[in-house]
């Protein structure tokens, strides 16, 4: 059985390191230029702050240490990337050898994870959306230990806490998360009564409001801008009766479209589509609160604010259907038909990363194909001419000033869209397509 495991295990090991190389090597040969939403996070990164006029600052704090570490190397970002799903997959891994407990299952629980292309094609994007994912699981991993513990352990609440946290700093949106978990133990405490209330779980709570006390104490300085925005991103604002019902159904109809790849691969894997649904069943119950509970409340916002919820948006909410859909039809799964699930595994693996390079390759307007180096060589050529010293800051869009922030190599300050006050303040500044750069 060791040697089984260890097996496993090193399956486990090649499967994520094969993933990490394949999206860290793909991008970086066939993009000229590092995405929208990366460029956006280093130039955010390039003056830290608290919040940001879109998210909160966890997007901006990951890529800015590699920043800091790498400099202006765009495989290092596709790298990131890749981390923070690899370490995504490993803690699903590991919650899935302890509900499962079988070792290929539990494997075969995170394989079937690449038929999803939130985990591939869309991945060497670093944005808030990747960002959630590996608290997104290390708080469904944590969870489960206390869920599933006799005597609850404070560094596990602790953790949750702590994770639940970042996780929140990442995106907004992981409170979906976090209230199902919560719901869950409300439920077990309150009314099915077969869980005692522990003080112990108030660190949780302590952790999670204290780490996000200078994030509160921002958005009140700042208008509560980043809430603005994802209501102006929602279409909230502009909510109509018929909207209540349209985007529901637009939400589903993509979900459904999203996952088709995920159920032919469990198809391959079992004789016949046959279960039992068993709220009494503990490992069940938690399941279902982690990985559909979740969608089910953001489909309920959806109903109720008539609000529409975009497709990246639900990047981290099917981490762990690896693990519900083997749990829910284990004892239907056929390990003989393991061949064809392999095969089917293997078409995808290869596949995304072959529709992303032919794409990346093929068209040519996409704004990875942005003359980023180029546009940063001409304005220091024109800001060289002009001046002796290093430029300081640049203001602008995120785009444009944030990839000569990021290209330049003194790596100047994005302040936010062309600021008066600065320029007026400073000792010398340009202005060249829409971005000025100067010094304070």
């Amino acid at each position: 059985m060791n040697v089984l495991n260890r097996n496993i295990n090193n399956i486990f090991f090649i499967f994520a390191l094969s993933h990490l190389i394949v999206w860290t090597f793909v991008p970086t040969i066939t993009n000229e230029n590092l995405p929208l939403d990366v460029i956006e996070a280093l130039a955010w990164g390039s003056n830290l702050d608290w919040g940001f006029n879109k998210h909160p600052p966890g997007s901006a704090f990951f890529p800015e240490i590699f920043f800091q570490i790498f400099g202006a190397q765009d495989w290092a970002f596709y790298f990131l990337s890749s981390i923070f799903v690899i370490i995504s997959f490993f803690f699903v891994f590991k919650l899935a050898q302890e509900i499962l407990g079988n070792i290929k299952l539990s494997l075969i629980s995170v394989l079937i994870l690449e038929s999803i292309f939130f985990y591939n094609f869309t991945s060497p994007e670093f944005n808030v959306n990747v960002c959630q994912l590996p608290f997104w699981s290390l708080v469904g991993y944590y969870s489960w230990k206390i869920y599933n513990a006799r005597e609850i352990s404070f560094l596990d609440c602790f953790l949750v806490g702590f994770f639940g946290a970042i996780g929140f700093l990442s995106k907004y949106l992981f409170i979906y998360l976090l209230l199902s978990v919560v719901l869950l133990f409300i439920y077990l405490i309150l009314i099915k009564r077969n869980k005692k209330f522990d003080f112990k779980y108030l660190i949780t709570l302590e952790v999670f409001v204290v780490l996000l006390v200078p994030h509160f104490i921002w958005l009140l300085d700042n208008d509560f801008i980043t809430i603005s925005y994802g209501l102006k991103r929602s279409g909230l604002e502009d909510s109509q009766i018929i909207d209540h019902i349209k985007y529901p159904l637009i939400f589903l109809i993509k979900q459904i479209g999203i996952l088709i790849p995920f159920f032919f691969l469990v198809w391959l894997l079992i004789k016949k589509i046959k279960f039992k649904l068993n709220l009494k069943d503990k490992k069940f119950l938690f399941l279902i609160s982690i990985s559909i509970l979740p969608i089910l409340l953001i489909f309920i916002t959806s109903i109720i604010t008539g609000s529409k919820i975009r497709t990246m948006w639900m990047t981290p909410f099917y981490l762990f259907f690896g693990i519900f859909f083997v749990y829910l039809f284990q004892s239907q799964i056929d390990l003989k038909k393991i061949n064809s699930f392999l095969y089917g595994f293997l078409f995808l693996f290869f596949l995304s990363p072959i529709i992303y390079s032919y794409i990346s390759i093929t068209e040519k307007d996409k704004r990875t194909d942005y003359p980023g180096k180029e546009m940063a060589t001409k304005v220091q050529l024109i800001w060289s001419q002009n001046f002796e010293k290093e430029i300081e800051f640049v203001t602008g869009d995120e785009w444009k000033a944030g990839n000569l922030s990021y290209h330049l190599k003194s790596r100047p300050k994005w302040e936010g869209p062309t600021n008066n006050d600065i320029l007026n303040s400073s000792s010398q500044f340009i202005c060249v397509d829409d971005v000025c750069l100067g010094r304070y």
